[in-house]
Parts: C-alpha cells; structure tokens; sequence
C-alpha cells in the first residue's frame, strides 16, 4: 500500500512539474512575443510634418514611421532610426512624386491622408473606420478601429523588404526600388507564386521558366506556401500544414544588437542582411541568391547586354548601336544608322558578332545549318533579319530589339547582329560577310580568263589593253611567285610592291627603326596615300626567311583587328622579300614599360594587357583559320600613337587546320618566353601562347625583364619571385612605391601565375584570361608554377 501511494506521489509531482515548467515555457513566450509588439499609439486627429514632427518612433526608438527626404522633396514610410543611415524598408504610395514641406500628414476615420493648401490625398485607405495607428518594435505599421482590432497593417503590403516575423504569402510578391535613393517601383520582382515556388522576374514578364533567374526549386508544393522570416536570419518556406518544405538560409545568427533585413535591391539580388547597432548600424550580406551582378534579366535595356568589369556590371551597346541615355543603363540603345538593308546593296551591310552572350530567344525562323557563315548569310538575305544567334547547328532568326542580354563563359551561343558597313568595328569583328567574298573569286576568275583571252588572242584595242594591264597586276600580286612557294590565295588583301618603288619610300633604306632576327626595319612614306609607313626587309637565311616572309603575308593580309598590326604591302621580287606595314609611332612594349621615363600608369597598363589578351583571342578563336603566334613578346608588341598595342611579327605562327589542335614544330620563339613543351619537343598547341603572354603579363605588371641576372638570387626569375610575393602576400614588393589598384594588381599576378604554368592543359584559354582580367569571372588561387613540374 506505502508502495502504491509512492508511486502516486511521484506521478502527482511529475505532472505538477510538468504544468509548471509548462506555464513557464508559456509566460516565457508571451512575455517575448508582447515585448517584441511592443508599440507606439497615435489617436484620431494627430499630424506629422516634414520638418517639425515628422515620425512616429516605435518604443525601442529603432523603427520609425513618417517623412523621409527623397528626391527634392518627402516620402512617407517605415525606416530604421536606430542608425545614422536612414535604411526605409516600407513606402507608402512609392509611385507618388514626392511631396513638399508644407504638407500634413492626418490621421482621421478613413486612414491617412496628406493636406496640402485645402487638399487631401489619401495615403492608406482602410476598409472600416480607423480610431487609431501604431508601430510597432517589429517594423509593422497597424491601423485599429474602436474595438482595438488591427484593420490594416504594413506588413500585408510589403514594398521591396520583409522584416523578421513578416511573411511574404502565397501570390503576393516584393518588387524592387528604382535605386538606392529612389524607392519607386523599380523592374525586378520576387514572387511567392500559388503552385509552391519562390521566383524572381523582371516586372511585367509572365510566369514563366524563360523569364525567371532564381527560383527556389519548390514547384509543386501546394497553393498556400509562405516565405517566413525569423529573428535570427532565418528565411524559409512553410506549406498550408506548417511543414518546413524549404531552408533558404540557415538562421541562428547573433541576435544581440543586430537587426536583420531581408531585401530585393534595385540591382534583381534578394539578400539578406544584418545591421550591428552598436557599430553605426554597419551593415554585411549574410546571403544573397545570387553574386553574379549580371545574372538578374533586363538590368541592361534593350539591344544591349550586361558584363562584368571587376565584378561589377557593365552594360554594352550591339555593334552599330549607342545608348539611349548614358545615364541610365536600363534604358537600353538604338540604332545609330536607319536600316534599310532591303534596298540597299549587299556590301553596304555585314555581319558582326558578339560572343558568348545569352539573350531572350523570340525567333521568328529556325534553320538547322551546318557552319556559322551559312547562318550570316541566311539573315544577310532576309529584310526581317536583324540579327540571329547560332548554337549547335540552329540558327535563329531575330527581328529587334534584343533584350536581356548578359554575358556568359559558358554560352557557345554567338549573337550575329546586322550592322552598316561603315559602322565602327570593335573586338570582336569577323571578316566581311562571304557574299562579298564570293563576289572577289568570281571578279578574280573573270580577270583569268580575259588575260588568258589577251595572251591567246591579242584582238584588243590600245584602252582595253590598258585596263587590262591593271587587272593582270592584281592577279599577279595574289599569285607573288614565279617560284615554287607556297601560294597565296586569293584573299590576300595587301598592295604589291616592286623594290624599286620601296627604295624611293624609304629613301634609299635610309632610316633605320628597329632590326629583328631576320631582318631590318626601316621607316619609309607611301607618296600615293602619304601615309608613314614601316618597311621591313628580310636578309635571313634563304629558308628560313622565304619561310617567314610567306607566313606573315598569308596570315596579316587576311586578320583585321584593332590590336594586330596591318600589312599594307609586299614585296616578292627576285631575291628581295620585303614587308610594309602600318608605322607604330610610339615603338614597341619593351620601349614604353622597360623605360622608366615613357612608363606609363599602372592602370593603363591594366588595359594595354587586355587589349594584347583581345589581339590573341582573335587569332587563337575568331579567325577563320585558328593562328598559334609563337613568338608574343614586348618586341613584338607595338604601340600605335594612342598607345594602344598591337601585335605584330607572325614569321613564326603557324596556321591549323580545321579540327586541328596542335601542331609540332622546330621553329622556337624567343627565349624566356617560350612555353616549357616546346624543349620537350611536344606538340605545340594555342597554351603556348598562353605561356608567352603570361610572362608578359608579369612583365607589364612589374615593368621588369622576366630575368635579370643584376637583381639578387631570389629576384631574379621573375615567375619566381612573383609567386614568392603573392604567396607571402606582400605584392607590394613587385611593384616599389609606385601607386597601384591593389584588387587590380593582384588579379594581374593571379592571371599570369595560372598562364605561366608548366602543365599546358591547366593554363586557361585567351577567352577565360580575358574575362579574368575583365573581372567578369573569380580567379581561383592559383598553385606553385613548378608545382606540376615533370623532367625535362
């Protein structure tokens, strides 16, 4: 019996505990939840002003509600007060201009309403009889009738941001700013969508795969899903039972003195961020959905498209197009040249295109076409085409505008955009359209056969002859040789020169300007054009420099590119083998960043080596025969009088062909700079290049010599002592006192350590090394330059 009433007590005492520790749990819970609503009153009748009393602060005084500057004048809403910043995370009537200082803001029976000289305009409308108005500790602003019931509220009508206990429910979405100072509604949009999904749109765009950029993979779970958001930066999406179906960040950050904010910027990036009051409420991003800043579709208007530059996005015009307000990127560009391309002769357009962009695909024609030219030509022949994008053997057909372009590595897609002739071309231009070229062989078979028909019939008159004199030379020049060398095709562009008439150009060889391996160059001055010209003449091995000399015709005279040198002639006449190029009046890159004197700043630098990056993208991906160059060095690089490079010097290229990849060759460039698989006698392939820039990127960088045996040991290879100052992180080293942009700089050493690594296939493509250098792609940490050292 003892035993039975022990038990009894026990149990009696364990329930009793039990409700206790219940009722604890539950005071513990109210008394939280009626400490975190805490909130300000402000009856029937009370008014706010601009510049007097202009808010209502919540209890704790973080939260206020009232007048905010915007613009030249006021906005009404929700900010935090509780930092210097005032961040607004609610507006009321955001499309409204902004109101003067003279205005007063009333509470009265139908909400609130703004007076101004006799006039009011309502500010919220309630849908029953207002008594009273609060705000909260939480942020929220609440309307209550007579009974102290909450009739309206802000956080039902969310503008761009949800703050902790706010949810975002099922159909309701947020929608962007304008920018940072202007809280109207802006172009990009979060949706928490009936069928489950969390999804970001640009405004005014259906609900659908093709228009979304983020979403939270929750297709499917039901109508009544809800964002939620809790006090310790917790964000997550409930179904109608309450299930937890998605985490979007993991929560349980520090609460003490920290608020967070969980925002849609202006940019189309919904972050999460966390304000420290006791440090100025500075504020960090915990999360974002995304940290590509072009990712977002429509941050860049029409017939234009978004890249990084140093992380940070760039919107760029189409080719043949300028933007409609330099000010404002969404508002897109228009042509620069009235399109009449129907009724117009065929050589007064052509196609440019633009590489690895993804745009919205609206085609009115889809072919399936074998090569990239085919598909040029298909929309050169239609008068509805202005533009086409090719990819895996489609070619879609594009009437304007163009919209949401961005840049992308990983696209192989390449936007071909219709534009006049004359139109300037920029980095990525092709050669004309092949209907011009078309045009060339059969101009080119005609005069065949008429100087065949001269030779065979000789029935001409005295002016026929004549004409057909100038013809024959033209022929001639494309053929170069009597002898048995390599021929030149037809669409050899450059002037055919007798040695005779170089002699008079230069005066008799008679100032000399540079002198190479295998020849010397002198400056000469073309009477015709009166244009400076630079005269090389090759006086090498007869091999060799017959080699050389065949290269350099076949490869210059069909490259057109703003940062390759020119061949303006030739000449191939007996034992004289002489080339003519455009004069570069400011020397080579060894002339300007080897001399302290012409050095110029470290930021024009930074572009100089991307514009050599650009010159080798073109012929490593953009020709249409793929050109490995070889021998790329400062001596090579020329600078034109705008100091923009240009690269020059192909005798050693060699030209691949169709799905070729790599080629083996004896032909060594300079030492220093020449790839560590080529004493190995491994094919060759474009990394090769890739090595040879890296180390002139190094040398940019630095403005020294990739060796100098003056400097101490462990200075004196420059990869080496680079890769010694970024791994113990003093760069600064590299460069003495000179100011530099530390992000920039570092980016550089980065890009030209993983370009100068041993093992070829490590070392990017020109394409990636570019868009490093850009700062449109993170650049990972690169390893030792002989951590893949294998013997040689």
């Amino acid at each position: 019996m003892n035993s039975k009433l022990k038990r009894m007590h026990r149990a009696q005492n364990l329930s009793m505990a039990s409700v206790i520790l219940f009722l604890f749990l539950s005071f513990t819970l109210i008394f939280k939840v009626l400490a975190q609503q805490r909130y300000s009153n402000i009856s029937l009748g009370s008014s706010l002003t601009p510049t007097t009393n202009s808010s209502l602060l919540s209890p704790s005084g973080l939260y206020a509600f009232g007048f905010y500057p915007q613009g030249t004048g006021y906005a009404i809403g929700v900010f935090i007060a509780g930092i210097p910043q005032k961040t607004v995370v609610w507006t009321a009537k955001r499309d409204d201009p902004p109101v003067d200082s003279n205005v007063n803001l009333l509470i009265n029976d139908a909400g609130l309403v703004l007076e101004a000289q006799g006039q009011t305009t309502t500010v919220i409308s309630a849908p029953h009889s207002t008594s009273s108005a609060s705000l909260f500790d939480s942020g929220n602003f609440v309307l209550y009738n007579s009974d102290r019931d909450i009739i309206w509220q802000s956080f039902d009508h969310p503008t761009d941001t949800l703050l902790p206990t706010q949810r975002l429910e099922a159909g309701s979405e947020l929608v962007s700013a304008v920018s940072e100072t202007n809280h109207s509604t802006g172009i990009f949009r979060l949706r928490m969508q009936t069928d489950g999904n969390l999804v970001q749109y640009p405004v005014e765009t259906p609900e659908t795969a093709p228009y979304a950029y983020w979403s939270s993979g929750t297709y499917g779970n039901g109508n009544n899903v809800t964002l939620n958001f809790d006090y310790d930066g917790r964000l997550y999406l409930l179904n109608s039972t309450g299930f937890n179906i998605r985490k979007i960040t993991p929560g349980g950050y520090p609460t003490k003195e920290t608020i967070f904010v969980m925002r849609i910027d202006f940019d189309g990036i919904f972050r999460l961020y966390s304000y420290n009051l006791t440090q100025n409420g500075k504020s960090s991003v915990l999360w974002s959905s995304t940290t590509n800043k072009c990712e977002p579709k429509g941050l860049c208007g029409l017939n234009s498209y978004c890249a990084l530059n140093d992380l940070e996005p760039k919107c760029i015009c189409l080719p043949g197009f300028a933007s409609v307000n330099p000010g404002d990127r969404t508002a897109g560009c228009e042509r620069n040249f009235t399109a009449e391309s129907c009724k117009e002769d065929h050589k007064s357009i052509r196609i440019q295109e633009v590489l690895s962009t993804a745009w919205e695909d609206v085609s009115y024609s889809v072919l399936s076409l074998s090569i990239k030219g085919e598909c040029e030509q298909a929309c050169l022949q239609d008068c509805n085409c202005d533009a086409a994008f090719y990819e895996d053997g489609l070619c879609k057909k594009q009437k304007l505008p163009l919209r949401y372009g961005r840049r992308n590595p990983d696209e192989s897609n390449s936007a071909l955009i219709k534009v006049k002739s004359t139109s300037i071309r920029t980095n990525t231009d092709r050669n004309e359209p092949a209907v011009d070229k078309k045009k060339s062989d059969q101009l080119g078979r005609g005069v065949l056969i008429v100087g065949i028909s001269v030779v065979a019939f000789g029935l001409v008159t005295l002016a026929i002859s004549g004409i057909l004199f100038l013809k024959y030379r033209v022929w001639a020049y494309k053929r170069i040789s009597e002898k048995d060398h390599i021929g030149l095709s037809e669409e050899v562009a450059p002037r055919s020169f007798t040695f005779e008439e170089l002699e008079r150009v230069t005066d008799g060889f008679k100032e000399e300007i540079g002198r190479g391996s295998f020849g010397t160059v002198y400056k000469g001055l073309i009477s015709s054009t009166q244009k400076v010209a630079a005269v090389k003449r090759l006086e090498g091995a007869a091999s060799q420099g017959e080699r050389e000399f065949q290269t350099e015709v076949k490869v210059i005279g069909k490259t057109h590119h703003k940062n390759l040198v020119r061949l303006l002639g030739y000449c191939n006449e007996g034992p004289n083998r002489l080339l003519v190029y455009e004069y570069m009046r400011n020397g080579s890159l060894a002339d300007v960043i080897f001399s302290p004197e012409s050095r110029p700043c470290f930021g024009e630098r930074v572009e100089i080596a991307r514009n050599i990056a650009r010159g080798i993208l073109y012929l490593h991906e953009e020709c249409e025969t793929q050109i490995i160059h070889c021998d790329i060095k400062p001596e090579n690089i020329l600078m034109d009088e705008c100091w923009c490079p240009k690269i020059s010097d192909f005798g050693l290229a060699k030209l691949l062909k169709p799905e070729q990849t790599k080629t083996f060759t004896g032909i060594r460039g300079t030492r220093g700079y020449v790839a560590p698989e080529w004493h190995r006698k491994l094919p060759v392939t474009v990394k090769a290049d890739v090595y040879s820039f890296g180390i002139v990127l190094l040398e940019i960088t630095c403005c020294r010599r990739n060796v100098d045996q003056n400097l101490p040991e462990i200075e004196s290879i420059l990869v080496d002592w680079v890769y010694h100052c970024f791994e113990s992180g003093e760069i600064d080293k590299l460069v003495s006192e000179e100011e530099v942009d530390k992000r920039q700089m570092n980016r550089m050493i980065k890009v030209g350590l993983w370009c100068t690594l041993d093992e070829p296939s490590l070392r990017p493509s020109m394409k990636k090394v570019l868009l490093m250098l850009e700062g449109t792609v993170d650049i990972p940490i690169p390893p030792s330059p002989t951590s893949f050292l294998s013997a040689i």
